[in-house]
């Protein structure tokens, strides 16, 4: 991960359970794009990343042959509730099979979990060219996969938010152990799923065999959609989506998303979805794109769509008028489509 994607993973995890502080995140990422972008002036033009992603959790030591009846977190998820599996991208080949394809397409991810051996928490593809899947094993493990086509892309990455200091990986397999701070341990392992591909698991406990078992789960001969709850009809002109992050950590309670848009000129502006099971109607609202009520905060630089019960729905854009613009994060609201109903992934748009 980049060290936005540390801070949003920070940020995440102590506000799991209530509102997300998206201003926070936001000034974040509005002052290291700044940063970028006048570092790549001097180089050859302007380039802001945003949007990252974190990824996988696989299968620890337990015997999956032996368990019986439903795996253990299906006894938590309510019957009417399926645990969620991203839709299989039908027509395109998996990683080992089209290495080239991996991190190219932000609505794709060219690899996955057998889902009956671990349970999907998140995935995502990151505007670096990461592609990245997040899973919990039966026993409750929480394991990150990440590949690339570029040992550089994933390097200076961290785990589950942690900064980690380590040397250059030599991607043979081999398993290191990290501290993190605070007295918690995580491992790390980088490998080469296939030629032209470089890849890297981590977790954050558990021990070596945890994360070693953990990787019989992943599928590298398969490709799934990057879905999302939310999806963006409606763009500026020349400006395309070049992220996707979805979280479902805390599914089907929780379920948040971050979808980043990139303009011709590398600007650079989000869109952040979050349902909550117990959220109440935002109606409060000064502004209106396309028919639906917003709400913009005096001298601010987002803008809420409101009125949509339990989900809230916020871009960003440049108040300075360098980037995008007002319009531009109401052209993207105006044309956002969203799931029916965010705890069943066959009603995402």
């Amino acid at each position: 991960m980049t060290d936005l994607d540390q801070r949003i993973a920070s940020v995440l995890r102590e506000r799991a359970e209530g509102e997300t502080d998206t201003h926070r995140l936001l000034r974040a990422s509005r002052a290291l794009g700044r940063r970028r972008q006048l570092r790549r002036r001097v180089a050859a033009g302007t380039a802001l990343a945003l949007v990252g992603v974190v990824g996988f959790t696989g299968v620890t030591g337990t015997d999956l042959g032996r368990l019986t009846g439903r795996l253990p977190w299906t006894a938590a998820t309510p019957a009417s509730v399926a645990p969620p599996v991203p839709p299989r991208a039908d027509g395109v080949p998996g990683a080992v099979a089209d290495p080239a394809r991996v991190g190219t397409d932000p609505r794709v991810l060219h690899f996955g979990v057998d889902p009956a051996q671990a349970r999907y928490l998140g995935w995502g593809v990151s505007d670096n060219q990461v592609e990245s899947i997040r899973v919990e094993t039966p026993a409750g493990r929480r394991i990150t996969v990440e590949v690339a086509r570029s040992e550089a892309a994933l390097g200076g990455a961290g785990i589950e938010g942690f900064p980690v200091d380590l040397p250059r990986p030599a991607f043979d397999g081999g398993i290191q152990r990290v501290a993190l701070g605070g007295g918690l341990s995580g491992y790390l392992t980088w490998f080469r799923p296939a030629a032209g591909l470089f890849a890297r698991a981590s977790i954050t406990g558990g021990d070596p065999l945890a994360l070693t078992r953990g990787l019989e789960a992943l599928r590298w001969d398969e490709a799934r959609r990057c879905a999302a709850p939310v999806r963006l009809d409606a763009l500026p002109a020349d400006a395309t989506v070049d992220s996707c992050r979805v979280d479902l950590s805390s599914y089907p309670g929780l379920v948040t998303a971050q979808l980043g848009v990139r303009g011709d000129r590398e600007q650079h502006m989000a869109v952040w979805y979050r349902y909550a099971v117990q959220a109440g109607t935002n109606a409060k609202s000064n502004r209106t794109f396309g028919g639906r009520p917003a709400y913009v905060p005096p001298n601010g630089w987002t803008i809420d769509l409101v009125g949509v019960p339990k989900v809230e729905l916020r871009a960003t854009f440049d108040a300075s008028g360098e980037g995008f613009t007002e319009a531009d994060a109401g052209t993207l609201l105006a044309g956002a489509r969203l799931a029916e109903d965010p705890t069943r992934l066959e009603t995402w748009p």
